[in-house]
């Protein structure tokens, strides 16, 4: 019985030798991913202001229907832990932005997605003063080492060809001269179509947003890569 109870014993802890080896052994494969995997360890939390106007803001939405808010949804939905804060205000304009820009925009913040210009077309105001106002934006954004994703807009044809011309050139010519990516038209896919705005024709409705949203996810993965990326010892 004594021999036979020793047999036991030494066959169980022969057991627990081979699972705490097969466990070391896992474990060691895991920290090892991690290390030749820089985006996966470096991943942390992300936060990304949205600077802009109404079409940010969500006008006549719910906040839970705005952009920024539908954008953060799918982005946590891919597996993403990043946190999109709505520092969109009505009516706003280039100088608007810039002159709340600092208490917008929080030490802290990762990125910035500056969708600002569409009230300075509607308003007339001069292309010049508008691309200098984005100017000073992002050369005082890129100042403090946040990232900038600029968004474009487009003049509205009642403003006229010449007008068009220079404003519409605006954001390419910044994108390339600050090397910041660029999303051409915020509106793309929903400008024109009356099913996916209110009824001013103007501001996307909830469908329009998710639209907008699904347009602009590949950019809003890129932009979250490129901070791992950055985040990366």
């Amino acid at each position: 019985m004594k021999r036979s109870g020793l047999r036991v014993l030494s066959s169980h802890r022969a057991v627990l030798t081979t699972l705490f080896l097969a466990v070391k052994a896992i474990a060691t494969a895991v920290l090892a991913i991690g290390i030749m995997t820089p985006g996966l360890a470096a991943e942390r939390s992300i936060t990304i202001v949205g600077l802009g106007d109404s079409l940010m803001a969500g006008y006549e939405l719910a906040q839970e229907q705005a952009f920024p808010a539908r954008l953060e949804t799918a982005l946590r939905r891919r597996g993403h832990d990043v946190t999109i804060v709505n520092a969109g205000v009505s009516g706003d304009t280039t100088s608007g932005g810039l002159a709340r820009l600092d208490w917008s925009v929080p030490d802290g913040t990762d990125a910035v997605l500056v969708e600002l210009g569409a009230n300075d077309a509607l308003r007339g105001i001069g292309p010049e003063a508008t691309r200098a106002n984005l100017d000073t934006i992002i050369t005082r954004l890129k100042e403090r080492d946040i990232d900038v994703l600029l968004i474009g807009m487009m003049a509205p044809p009642n403003m006229g060809e010449d007008y068009a011309t220079a404003f519409n050139g605006i954001y390419a010519s910044l994108a390339a001269q600050h090397d910041v990516e660029l999303y051409p038209f915020f509106l793309d896919g929903v400008a024109a179509r009356a099913e996916l705005n209110l009824a001013d024709g103007i501001h996307p409705n909830p469908d329009g947003i998710d639209v907008m949203v699904e347009r602009f996810m590949p950019f809003a993965e890129a932009l979250l890569a490129d901070l791992v990326v950055k985040a990366s010892p």
